[in-house]
């Protein structure tokens, strides 16, 4: 069996095909087209029936909010390659239209005098023409009386351009034209008529029985003969469905277009059938930047040199100060920064010094006690030991036993006072005396003082008393 699937070459082709269209598709401008603020039903209609018209390169699912601002929109732009905003806005006099370039300016703010909604338009036609094949494309676009009438009639006709993709008309496939975008400017109003269209193209020399043939629906037949009556007579057919073609509207095809008849080299008809919005537009200013900015051209106000020198004055002295106070944030941020981090480091500082004095350095070898806190522990040790022979012998230990501990002495008390000790008292339930002392002849006795502490006779040391066994 051969192999299965394409070969090395034909994915590297496809993969090349891919690439070059979505080049080729990046670099068409694209649109952004919403309502701001609070504009009522119908300017909403209005704004989603403009984004039918720029489709398909537009955001047809955008969803703007009111707590977006302009700025937010045109951050989220640059990413998508967005060129251009269509924003429809109402006040309590008028509908505004703003188209603005992307992302230097200029801002053109028209006034809307006119409108008429998609649904409107299809209701009036006896017979309209829509479907969702027409909008995968974009529509052509078609300007009249664009003359020289000013820079800003000029400035208008390169936006409008600039708003759908350039077409090469040696290349073009006529099959990618579906839709027509006519914008027509009237010099004595200084309106713009912006009206929608669809096209269609139909062969033209035949009867109306021929081109019914040809349409998909075929006509009924049942009181025919023969369909030579259909295609002589044209019998069982209403007039208006042949519309009239004249020169007007009959060209030459240079290719073959989709439709029955419609084949290189015949004469076909084109026709337009409008499917809105239709818009009559009245050009108010124009700004530099983007919804900002200096006004190049407002058709309201006029201003002399003067005021145009005062105000750049004041915008150069408002850049000025904001530049200034700029700068002074960002040298509160550098600042604010480095105490941040110098305190940082105290911090962490700290807590391992903290960690150090609490655990100890685990990492590094512990040296030991210092020789004298060891010569004092063992010191310590030794008079202990020494305590305890003093306690339990009732002497005095020997230099050679703890040649360390220091030699204790005990006190004095005053002279003509004999010091006392207590005496142990015996355990109870047993019967027995404490034993006399060591080193006494039979006739020595203990006596015992009024604190039961027991003293010897011709003995300067008390000696403490044997526990009874």
């Amino acid at each position: 069996m051969g192999q299965s699937g394409r070969s090395r070459h034909q994915k590297r082709a496809r993969a090349q095909a891919h690439l070059r269209n979505l080049e080729a598709y990046a670099a068409q401008p694209h649109s952004f087209v919403f309502a701001r603020g609070r504009v009522g039903r119908s300017v909403q209609q209005l704004s989603m029936d403009l984004r039918r018209v720029m489709e398909p390169l537009t955001a047809t699912r955008l969803q703007i909010r009111k707590k977006n601002s302009l700025k937010d929109c045109v951050a989220v732009a640059g990413p998508l390659g967005v060129t251009h905003f269509l924003i429809v806005s109402k006040t309590e006099t008028n509908v505004y239209f703003k188209l603005m370039r992307l992302p230097g300016g200029p801002t053109l703010t028209f006034r809307i005098n006119k409108y008429t909604l998609v649904r409107d338009v299809v209701s009036s036609l006896r017979r309209h023409r829509m479907h969702e094949q027409q909008f995968a494309h974009p529509p052509l676009l078609v300007l009249n009386s664009f003359g020289p009438h000013g820079m800003h009639v000029k400035l208008m006709a390169t936006m409008f351009q600039n708003l759908f993709p350039s077409i090469n008309v040696h290349k073009v496939n006529l099959n990618t034209i579906k839709r027509c975008l006519l914008i027509n400017y009237n010099p004595d109003s200084q309106e713009l008529d912006f009206r929608h269209y669809s096209i269609k193209v139909v062969p033209v020399g035949a009867s109306r029985g021929m081109k019914k043939l040809l349409q998909e629906k075929f006509p009924n037949m049942s009181r025919l003969q023969d369909i030579s009556e259909l295609l002589a007579t044209g019998a069982g057919l209403s007039e208006s469905e042949a519309e009239p073609d004249g020169e007007h509207n009959i060209t030459e095809l240079p290719q073959a277009v989709a439709g029955r008849g419609n084949m290189r080299a015949q004469q076909s008809a084109v026709r337009l059938t409008e499917i809105g919005p239709r818009m009559t537009l009245e050009l108010i200013k124009i700004q530099e930047g983007v919804g900002e900015g200096n006004v190049l051209f407002h058709r309201l106000v006029h201003k002399t040199e003067e005021e145009l020198q005062a105000i750049l004055a004041a915008k150069e002295e408002k850049l000025r100060l904001k530049a200034q106070r700029q700068d002074q944030q960002a040298q509160n941020v550098r600042r604010k920064r480095e105490q941040r981090e110098a305190h940082k480091k105290k911090s962490l500082a700290g807590m391992k010094r903290a960690r150090a004095e609490a655990d100890g350095d685990s990492d590094a070898e512990d040296p030991g006690a210092p020789p004298e806190a060891e010569r004092t522990s063992q010191q310590e040790e030794e008079e202990d030991e020494a305590e305890y022979f003093r306690q339990a012998v009732g002497e005095e230990p020997d230099e050679d036993m703890f040649p360390k501990a220091a030699k204790r002495r005990r006190p004095t008390g005053p002279p003509g006072k004999k010091q006392r000790l207590k005496e142990r008292k015996p355990d109870r339930g047993s019967d027995r005396r404490p034993q006399k002392a060591k080193g006494k002849g039979p006739g020595a006795q203990a006596k015992v003082g009024p604190r039961g502490a027991a003293r010897n006779r011709g003995q300067g040391r008390p000696r403490p008393l044997k526990r009874a066994a």
